[in-house]
């Protein structure tokens, strides 16, 4: 068996998995993760409501597999930056891109670039302590629209309603929760193109949001005639039914005197976002060939992500995704481009949960060993050169025992926190400071 060196960008779930599969299937393989961020698990940590628990079972299943010793992680390296395709081949007979899709698709509506109006990407980022984005945000609307009917869309809704309080169980940075528990808001609407019987949310996500403390859950009616939801229509799942369940529960709740109301619509068509002086006032919709207008001072835009460009790599522009038949990268002639893959977001788009990505990344290595012994030899193979390139360039790269020492610092940070609740985690924002703690030395 051939010995591979195999270089994966992104150490998110889609990057991860990818390392561990090929550890697993091929013993003659050397893997480096790198990451440009300081710290692992993408959008884990980055992209992912924080109060959610069962995030936490799968950061304790990609920690056992970066800690396993297999894959070694590399933190702050950006590709294209600090190391370039061009050098990534010098040490490499493959990489593997799981850079993830983490920009907001574009909604082509009038007064989308009005002071108000936000990519829920952005917003995630903030509220996740992302350390590239600025430490406030803009939380000053009463009456706020989320656009979309996905996880994300309820995961913005819910983090916008919920009492800032309520967050402080989570690991959310200070100034998040400063932010949040100045926010003014009272109203946050989400609005569906699509009927309540075609909502592309989760169950759980669903049961979620009507369990939020202190919010109300508002429906209206109009969104409901008889016989709305078919349990025998095509395609219904057991899913549906639980939503469908869930949904009518909240249709037959009497009305409470909740600080904040959520409210749901459906069959809403974007037409133009209203604006006075630079700033959101309003929102217009079209729902079955009727226009609606809703007062509103900010609109966050969650109707999906969009994949980058990576230099020197095929990307197809209108999906959003490297070029790629199975995971192995191709040019704009279809042509296989020799050692490059992609996994995750990155390969198929924005879709599916954690178990698709599994199955992604096995289907990427399993073309990626078919390929081994057709791949061309590194020029510099050597454990240790890759590391004196980064070196020689000035990178403060961190890596698995220094994210130790952060993750540490992290739980102290939680541990030793004053307040009303005990809390497991503070995350560290500042890049910097995120560094000083993981910088390799």
């Amino acid at each position: 068996m051939k010995s591979l060196r195999v270089a994966i960008f992104g150490a998110g779930p889609a990057g991860i998995y990818a390392g561990n599969i090929l550890a697993n299937s091929y013993e003659n393989a050397t893997i480096d993760l790198f990451d440009s961020l300081p710290a692992p698990y993408g959008l884990i940590r980055y992209g992912v409501a924080p109060d959610h628990p069962r995030i936490k079972g799968i950061v304790n299943s990609l920690h056992e597999m970066l800690d396993s010793g297999k894959i070694r992680f590399f933190g702050n390296v950006e590709f294209g930056r600090d190391l370039t395709l061009e050098n990534v081949k010098r040490h490499y007979h493959a990489v593997i891109f799981a850079t993830g899709a983490i920009k907001d698709a574009k909604l082509d509506i009038p007064g989308v670039e009005l002071d108000g109006s936000y990519g829920a990407a952005d917003f995630v980022s903030w509220y996740d302590g992302h350390p590239d984005v600025p430490r406030t945000w803009p939380l000053t609307a009463k009456e706020v629209a989320v656009l979309g009917n996905g996880n994300v869309a309820l995961d913005v809704a819910r983090v916008l309603a919920k009492q800032a309080d309520d967050m402080l169980s989570t690991d959310i940075p200070d100034n998040v929760y400063q932010g949040l528990k100045a926010s003014p808001v009272t109203d946050v609407h989400v609005f569906g193109r699509r009927g309540p019987a075609d909502i592309k949310f989760t169950p759980i996500e669903l049961r979620e949001l009507g369990e939020v403390e202190d919010v109300e859950i508002v429906l209206d009616p109009e969104d409901f005639p008889d016989g709305w939801f078919n349990e025998e229509a095509e395609g219904v799942t057991n899913q549906h039914r639980v939503m469908a369940r869930i949904l009518n529960s909240w249709l037959e709740r009497e009305p409470v005197n909740a600080k904040r109301r959520l409210h749901l619509h459906f069959w809403h068509q974007p037409k133009a976002i209203i604006g006075e002086n630079g700033k959101v006032t309003a929102m217009q919709f079209e729902r079955k060939g009727e226009l609606r207008e809703y007062p509103l001072q900010a609109v966050y835009r969650a109707i999906g992500y969009f994949g980058s460009e990576l230099p020197n790599v095929p990307f197809d522009e209108s999906k959003g995704v490297i070029r790629n038949e199975g995971g192995r990268v191709i040019d704009d002639e279809a042509r296989p481009v020799a050692g490059l893959y992609a996994t995750g977001w990155i390969k198929r788009g924005p879709v599916g949960l954690i178990g698709h990505t599994k199955s992604d990344a096995m289907e990427t290595i399993e073309n990626l060993v078919s390929d081994a012994e057709k791949l061309s030899d590194p020029i510099e193979p050597e454990l240790e050169q890759v590391l004196f390139e980064l070196q020689a360039r000035g990178v403060q790269y961190t890596d698995w025992a220094g994210w130790l020492k952060l993750n540490e610092h992290e739980l102290s940070l939680g541990a030793t926190f004053s307040g009303p609740i005990e809390r497991d985690r503070v995350k560290v924002v500042d890049r910097a400071e995120q560094i000083a703690h993981a910088a390799h030395l």
